[in-house]
């Protein structure tokens, strides 16, 4: 097991990501058994579920002429418009009935601010945002962020890029993630990743 200064952040296993979802990630059902046998290989672990209000900024249904998988820009950047998702309170936002991890400390809700997505456990997509995240692992003295989940090119990656500018060692546990890859969008997470120093590993090295 590892050691209280590490964390896994298992990112939006959520029923809308799975196959049969509104924003389904091919075979992201595949690594649901997987991430709960190495999330009990750690003490301190952390879920995130994208949480859209109805009418969400970043639906492409709530732009008039606009189309799923288009890019506009926003007041705080390019924006992916994605089909509506995860919206609060349905079936698609739960937690996938498959995700077992009774011990997980915490669940970080983001994207329910109508105005703003995000992608990141850290921060808003406007960059400025916080979750709160940060403080909370200071306070809890970690050190090593791992992350896994859905989807490696955005949420996954958001989340590894924040955890380096904060300071923490930061981990992509590799077999343990799939991808959206819209538009080269995975080649171009890698790049950032690694620019950024953040580690991918495959699960048997931990």
């Amino acid at each position: 097991m590892t050691d209280s200064t590490s964390v896994l952040i298992v990112t939006d296993i959520q029923n809308d990501f799975l196959p049969g979802g509104a924003l389904a990630v091919a075979n992201g059902h595949e690594i649901i058994p997987a991430v709960n046998a190495v999330a009990r290989r750690f003490k301190n672990v952390i879920i995130t579920q994208d949480w859209h209000p109805a009418g969400h900024i970043s639906f492409a249904s709530t732009h008039a002429g606009r189309a799923p998988f288009e890019v506009i820009d926003l007041r705080y950047g390019p924006q992916v418009l994605w089909p509506d998702h995860c919206i609060q309170g349905t079936s698609g936002a739960a937690l996938a009935d498959g995700l077992d991890i009774p011990h997980a400390q915490m669940i970080i809700r983001k994207g329910y601010h109508a105005h703003t997505d995000s992608y990141s456990a850290f921060f808003e997509a406007d960059r400025k945002t916080p979750t709160g995240l940060t403080g909370y692992l200071f306070e809890r003295g970690i050190e090593t962020v791992y992350a896994v989940g859905l989807a490696t090119d955005f949420c996954v990656n958001w989340t590894a890029l924040d955890a380096r500018t904060h300071g923490f060692e930061t981990v992509v546990i590799e077999d343990l993630c799939r991808a959206i890859d819209t538009s080269n969008s995975l080649a171009a997470a890698i790049a950032q990743m690694d620019a950024a120093g953040v580690r991918r590993i495959q699960s048997a090295a931990l």
